[in-house]
């Protein structure tokens, strides 16, 4: 793939209501293709709010199988407005195995495949492990309508595995649909401050190693004792942060990129080229001593 893509995302508050949160992104989706989007991710965990701040059995009745109700939806959205849609979704693949997921829909409304989040993190507010099973499907890449992307989640992007393995496999753009806050009870601004920039940092590294675009796409808002830190934004294959949206309100937005722009960050920076991988076997193993 090459030439100019129109990114869209959209970075929202979500609430209880499942049905509000989808009439609500569907109406944001239909803006942002008016907007000229081809290609729309959103945040993760998209139709509900962070459920995973608490451990609690009732919460598996949210998850639901994929293709379901609410992927034929957007296939629907999708075909109609001509968009690649990026969906996290919690799946139920069958009774006691759930998985933290993101469909890729085609701008033709086919069903492009999905991914299933492979590190799943457990931290006060973010007991992931309780709910998620680790994905099996590896790093996917997708040929869509206007470009080869792969959508990763949330705690994936702080492994440079992750991305080097998607960029190896083709991918242009890297997206990354995140659920990732403050603390509420954390009031000292220097180490809340630390936190968001390490974030970005770690992020707009993987664009530089790789030579791909990011797209990292938050929610905003406080949820239970988390305050979400919003801050989606879009790097280009340098790092350089080409769009970002603020760290306290909603935000949707269209970002044109230019794929070409990989060739050229590509070979005047050929850290592609310079791999030593004969010398990388050791990175399979948990620890060297």
């Amino acid at each position: 793939m090459s030439g100019r893509v129109r990114i869209g995302y959209v970075q929202l508050t979500s609430n209880k209501s499942k049905d509000e949160n989808i009439k609500k992104i569907s109406e944001k989706i239909d803006k942002l293709a008016k907007d000229g989007a081809q290609v729309i991710c959103l945040q993760e965990l998209f139709s509900t709010m962070y459920f995973c701040d608490k451990e609690q059995h009732e919460n598996f009745s949210l998850a639901e199988s994929i293709p379901g109700d609410t992927t034929k939806y957007f296939q629907q959205i999708a075909k109609r407005l001509k968009v690649v849609l990026i969906l996290p979704i919690f799946e139920k693949r069958t009774s006691g195995i759930y998985h933290n997921t993101a469909v890729v829909i085609d701008a033709d409304g086919s069903f492009s495949g999905i991914y299933r989040k492979s590190h799943i993190p457990d931290d006060p507010g973010f007991y992931e492990k309780f709910y998620f099973t680790p994905g099996d499907t590896g790093y996917q890449v997708f040929k869509t309508r206007y470009a080869k992307i792969s959508p990763l989640i949330c705690w994936d992007q702080w492994f440079p595995e992750a991305a080097r393995i998607a960029s190896l496999a083709g991918a242009e753009i890297i997206f990354y649909p995140t659920a990732i806050g403050w603390d509420v009870n954390e009031k000292n601004a220097a180490v809340n401050n630390e936190q968001l920039q390490a974030w970005k940092t770690i992020q707009r590294a993987h664009a530089i190693a790789n030579g791909v675009y990011v797209v990292s796409v938050n929610r905003v808002g406080r949820e239970s004792g988390t305050k979400f830190w919003g801050s989606s934004f879009v790097s280009n294959p340098f790092g350089t942060l080409v769009y970002e949206s603020p760290s306290d309100k909603e935000d949707d937005t269209v970002v044109e990129i230019n794929l070409d722009a990989i060739e050229y960050y590509r070979t005047t920076w050929p850290f592609l080229r310079d791999r030593r991988v004969d010398n990388y076997d050791q990175i399979l193993k948990r620890y060297l001593d």
